[in-house]
């Protein structure tokens, strides 16, 4: 059998550390594509990262380059190109600037590797996703956003600082759209199986919500320049790794909805299963009135963002 193929498109501190957690993970082979101008760059650090492999052991092959014909028939496709969001800037800013991109990658994506399972990271994350499924025409089992993953990373996160027990053992999710609006379901968040708010007073856990909602944002103010990109590199990692061992894992992702939850023809954060038909299913559950509410909050932010997008 022949390895796995990774393209990453973009190979910047979160495109870069991608590769080197599926190397690791021997995920497959790897290929990361940026702009001519950052070839070198991006050279080096396929070259670097091959040779840190031999320390445990790991084979994976990696190439750097800015020919977009490199990732001819590539398994797995992980956007993560655009501009970074800066302080003051809310993702609905980036979308001018990421839109010409991301319809160039998919584009190219379309040409180069039609038979991927695509998963776009880029920010803002509902419109990107949104945008490569329409002008790349792929099925909807075959483009995901990558979202909630990471945010319900930080809530588990959080509930473990405030009840200093392992992250281990926390289960949470957070659906709806990747921005402030995202909704956190403390409702049935528990550590070890045991219920959230019996650990927990009400307000500690409205402030463990609030943080997550904001944990993006919490990074950009402290780096003062760039954002995330240790805890996003994993969590995309996460689903690449479900896609190509067909491990089945449910993830809250940015599928493309059809009903469920209520929801018609947007990308929205619901617990999704991937496993090697890409996108297999999207999980549902009944929602009280709080949190029927806070979906379709969130959803209004996400159809004025995709609208923006004039597509």
């Amino acid at each position: 059998m022949p390895r796995t193929k990774i393209a990453l498109i973009g190979g910047g501190q979160v495109g870069g550390n991608i590769a080197l957690l599926a190397a690791q993970k021997e995920l497959g082979d790897i290929v990361i594509i940026d702009i001519p101008e950052a070839e070198n760059f991006i050279k080096g650090k396929a070259l670097d990262i091959s040779q840190l492999l031999p320390h445990d052991g790991f084979d994976s092959k990696l190439v750097g380059s800015s020919d977009f014909q490199e990732i001819k028939d590539s398994d797995v496709v992980v956007i993560t190109a655009g501009f970074p969001r800066q302080p003051g800037m809310n993702r609905e800013d980036l979308l001018s600037k990421n839109l010409s991109i991301m319809t160039n990658v998919a584009n190219q994506v379309k040409e180069h590797a039609p038979d991927a399972f695509v998963i776009v990271v880029s920010n803002p994350l509902d419109a990107m996703v949104y945008a490569f499924h329409k002008v790349s025409g792929f099925a909807k089992n075959k483009v995901v956003g990558m979202a909630g993953a990471l945010d319900s990373a930080r809530f588990r996160s959080f509930i473990a600082e405030e009840t200093n027990l392992s992250s281990q053992d926390v289960t949470c999710m957070v659906l709806g759209g990747h921005g402030d609006t995202m909704v956190p379901v403390s409702r049935l968040a528990n550590v070890g199986g045991v219920p959230l708010n019996a650990l927990l007073s009400e307000e500690k856990i409205s402030a463990i919500e609030e943080r997550t909602r904001f944990g993006g944002g919490e990074i950009v103010k402290l780096f003062g320049k760039g954002s995330a990109f240790y805890a996003p590199a994993q969590s995309a990692v996460e689903m690449v790794e479900s896609f190509v061992r067909d491990k089945k894992r449910v993830i809250p992702c940015a599928s493309l909805c059809e009903g469920e939850f209520d929801i018609n023809g947007y990308f929205i954060g619901v617990p999704t299963v991937i496993g090697s038909n890409g996108v297999e299913k999207i999980l549902t559950f009944e929602l009280n009135e709080e949190e029927k509410n806070a979906l379709e909050n969130t959803l209004s932010e996400v159809k004025k963002t995709v609208e923006e997008t004039g597509l």
